[in-house]
């Protein structure tokens, strides 16, 4: 049986209700989300052992994240304590022509303050066969990407396969490294590397050429070259994916992807999203579905691609971080059903 492992920070998320801007709601709805537990609970919903790896402090809050997590089938007994608190985001979900905007509140949490040697890599992989990180851990500390690379050292060392969602957050590198300084090291030991034009330049120096996605509309062959670039410098890298995202409007997304073997493009139908009702964790529910993809279509990179754009296309009809969707709504899109029609 395959089992994932992901690691990273786990968030309370603060978000507006109704589309009202910041200073208009006198509340917030919490929930919880990041982007490794997201991709976690994708994999759980899809029957896939996985357990997710963090750092939490002890207290109610970080409790509630843990029974909520474990709810969706996530193991968590390799989770360790320590720190003061957990790290929120606040969320004002954008209308129309007006953008969502994120604020970020999680200096000092407890994750940002892990250093190596806390987490026992050989007890956290026992019996793992694929392991998940995103470019958002090592931006939110040194530390935090001191043990992302013990990680990665210890999947490559027991030959399993590692995956990363590059992930670029400028607003996150502010304790004196550039993502460009640190990333390319810890990519060196993937096999399998997720992200778009602006994650590929900022966060590996790799420049797209004849990509210009502010018109809304976005190409999927300008992206081979990209991925060729990616495989050239990282010689351990089988596959290079890239999600495909034209922004209408904040309501209308069309949604697609590509993935580059080295040899071919393949390319997944492109859906539109016409009434978004949460965008966000729309990339980790790709990347969920792209590893259960790729774990259960042996052999089968369109089938795992196609599956990986349905379940993100669905996702975006789930308030919340989280993907609630199973094996059998996600391939009942991907046969062509996008109807909507009550199930009775």
């Amino acid at each position: 049986m395959n089992k994932v492992v992901t690691f990273g920070e786990v968030m309370l998320r603060l978000a507006t209700p109704d589309h009202q801007r910041f200073g208009q709601s006198d509340a917030l709805s919490a929930t919880y989300g990041g982007g490794e537990a997201n991709v976690a609970v994708s994999l759980a919903n899809y029957g896939i052992p996985v357990s997710f790896v963090t750092r939490l402090p002890k207290n109610d809050i970080a409790q509630a994240c843990i029974n909520e997590l474990r709810s969706f089938g996530v193991s968590t007994e390799d989770i360790v304590f320590g720190g003061e608190r957990m790290g929120i985001y606040f969320l004002e979900t954008g209308a129309v022509s007006r953008a969502s905007k994120v604020i970020y509140d999680r200096a000092y949490s407890s994750v940002s303050q892990i250093e190596p040697g806390m987490l026992d890599w050989d007890k956290v992989l026992e019996g793992a066969t694929w392991f998940h990180w995103t470019g958002i851990t090592p931006a939110i500390s040194q530390g935090a990407a001191e043990v992302c690379q013990e990680g990665i050292k210890a999947a490559n060392t027991k030959g399993i396969t590692v995956s990363c969602d590059l992930n670029y957050r400028k607003n996150l590198w502010k304790y004196g490294k550039t993502a460009g300084e640190v990333m390319p090291l810890l990519v060196e030991g993937c096999d399998l590397i997720l992200g778009n034009e602006e994650d590929a330049e900022k966060a590996l120096g790799i420049k797209p050429e004849g990509v210009d996605v502010s018109s809304g509309h976005v190409e999927a062959g300008a992206y081979k070259s990209v991925s060729e670039q990616i495989m050239k410098k990282f010689p351990r890298c089988k596959k290079v994916i890239t999600t495909l995202r034209g922004s209408i409007s904040a309501d209308h997304n069309s949604w697609s992807g590509v993935l580059w073997d080295g040899k071919q493009l393949f390319e997944a139908p492109a859906y539109q999203i016409t009434h978004i009702v949460d965008r966000v964790g729309g990339g980790d529910s790709f990347m969920g579905g792209l590893i259960y993809g790729l774990l259960t279509y042996k052999d089968d990179d369109q089938s795992a691609l196609n599956f990986a754009v349905a379940a993100s296309c669905l996702k975006h009809t789930i308030y919340g971080d989280y993907n609630r969707m199973s094996v059998q709504e996600v391939e009942k899109l991907m046969k062509g059903d996008a109807s909507g029609r009550v199930s009775r």
